[in-house]
């Protein structure tokens, strides 16, 4: 069975044909469990997200902030596994015909295994992987198994890139761009700022393919302020923050989401 990086692909495509970005949400597997995740994911989807990126927990994160971390230890201290996260994508993408995808280190998928976990993420109707610790020079294989899977490889760029890098990193990738805005870890942030709009205009000069900005949008401004210049908008610590705040209240947890998602939606949407 094949991935959808098509199904990305047109996505993202026909948000910019709307004269918009799209909205991109990010979500831990099994958080608060692993049915509450899969709600999560179906909720922001409900709400107006066009496509959601599924988290697979880690014990050691290097691009995470205190938000994710604290969900990602509840994941993990409830025994998520690979195959839970699988199930995640499965079952948000059945329910929404949308695309999903996860975002993971590498080193969950080396002990896992290459073929099998982009074979498996392929039958769960996933759209492909964000790989925000794989270096480019040594993703040759990992490229290999996901093209033939049909999964998008997204990588990362930051704002220390340099030009030259940035040209290497996107020729290498697919599906889009995920261009971290911020120096440092994920969160959200009082303002994403110029370094973001440079690291947008720098990528663009070097790929086709959309670029998206992550790391610290988490309101209606931010995302309306990122969207005149990104191809789409990630939100990750402002979802979670609901979950957690909700205090093991799911019903609430979900209903925030929702409403943070339409929210999102609609700031997208605003025209400069």
């Amino acid at each position: 069975m094949s991935g959808n990086i098509k199904l990305l692909s047109d996505t993202l495509a026909a948000a910019k044909a709307e004269g918009r970005s799209a909205l991109i949400a990010y979500l831990p597997a099994g958080f608060p469990t692993v049915d509450g995740g899969i709600e999560a994911a179906k909720a922001v989807f409900d709400g107006g997200a066009d496509v959601v990126e599924i988290g697979l927990p880690h014990s050691d994160p290097v691009l995470d902030g205190p938000v994710i971390q604290t969900a990602d230890d509840i994941a993990l201290r409830g025994g998520v596994k690979i195959a839970d996260v699988m199930r995640t994508v499965r079952e948000a993408h059945e329910a929404t015909g949308k695309p999903v995808l996860v975002m993971t280190y590498w080193n969950p998928i080396d002990r896992y295994g290459i073929e099998r976990f982009t074979a498996e993420l392929a039958e769960a109707g996933g759209a492909g992987c964000i790989l925000p610790d794989l270096p480019v020079q040594e993703s040759a294989t990992w490229r290999e198994h996901a093209g033939k899977h049909g999964l998008a490889t997204v990588f990362v760029v930051a704002p220390s890139s340099k030009d030259a890098r940035l040209a290497d990193i996107t020729a290498a990738g697919s599906g889009f761009v995920y261009a971290a805005s911020l120096m440092g870890v994920t969160g959200t942030r009082e303002s994403v700022g110029e370094q973001a709009q440079d690291l947008v205009r720098r990528t663009k000069a070097t790929t086709e393919l959309p670029v998206c900005v992550g790391l610290g949008v988490s309101n209606a401004e931010q995302a309306a302020e990122v969207a005149q210049f990104a191809d789409g908008v990630i939100v990750g610590s402002a979802f979670v923050k609901l979950m957690l705040t909700a205090d093991g209240d799911v019903t609430a947890g979900l209903d925030g989401i929702r409403a943070l998602a339409g929210e999102l939606a609609e700031g997208v949407r605003k025209r400069a």
